[in-house]
């Protein structure tokens, strides 16, 4: 087959290269859309669970709100983990660990969205309807054919994509060491257009993402694969989220 490429890591072409076509239903574009809706609505309930939780708990004390809602964060952040190595090394059980994974990432994105929410107001609502409008541009772009995804786009996303990942590791391994991230971190204009070129890279894998379904769909990839389809894309569109809370954050420091 040839499917392709996505810089998502969990959107890999081998994934698909195997003795699964010969199954009578098949992958297909609105299938996977709507299983993504399905595993949106579960990031959605997990993340009130736990944004309700934190406003519960500093609504008694304000200062049991981090407390309460940790063990909650480690739970989605491990868990969301471990997951996506189950989804990635045997995209068979997709069907299962994906909607596992949404449960775990809600967990995590409530409790960190509240803590975000609690230091700026209004600042979650934001960040949610600018990760919707991206996506909602970004796919109205590749419909309409006004970005190509050629081979030179592809690497190049790819490229950036993991030199982000690179850069982000080795500050966290950095943090352990007393090392001094705040070209990342703080409300400078370096880090501020640090961010906005994350949050750009995030949204054109979007559109890798948009190719790679659709070409995937049409090479009659099995039924399955919708499930691991809409995973991978999820994978993306938190990552953006999550890359437009911290810029909206860094901005409104500024304030």
């Amino acid at each position: 087959m040839n499917l392709t490429k996505s810089s998502n890591p969990v959107l890999k072409e081998k994934v698909f290269n195997r003795d699964y076509i010969s199954q009578s239903e098949v992958m297909t574009v609105n299938g996977t859309m709507n299983k993504t809706s399905i595993l949106l609505l579960l990031v959605v309930a997990s993340a009130v669970f736990t944004w309700n939780k934190f406003f519960d708990a500093i609504a008694l004390n304000p200062e049991s709100g981090m407390a309460t809602v940790a063990p909650w964060l480690a739970v989605g952040a491990i868990g969301g983990f471990i997951t996506v190595l189950v989804t990635v090394f045997r995209p068979q059980s997709s069907g299962i660990s994906a909607p596992i994974y949404a449960i775990f990432e809600g967990l995590f994105l409530g409790g960190i969205s509240a803590i975000f929410e609690m230091q700026y107001s209004g600042i979650v609502m934001r960040a949610v309807a600018l990760t919707l409008a991206v996506f909602v541009v970004m796919l109205f772009l590749y419909r309409s054919g006004a970005i190509k995804v050629t081979q030179k786009l592809k690497m190049g996303i790819f490229a950036a994509t993991g030199g982000i990942a690179l850069v982000y590791l080795f500050s966290f391994i950095g943090s352990f060491f007393g090392m001094n991230a705040s070209f990342l971190y703080g409300n400078s204009n370096l880090s501020i257009g640090i961010s906005l070129f994350v949050v750009a890279i995030a949204a054109l894998n979007l559109i890798l993402d948009f190719s790679f379904i659709e070409n995937a769909s049409a090479s009659g990839a099995p039924k399955y694969m919708e499930w691991y389809g809409a995973f991978g894309l999820m994978v993306t569109l938190i990552w953006l989220y999550l890359e437009i809370l911290r810029l909206l954050s860094k901005l409104a420091s500024r304030d």
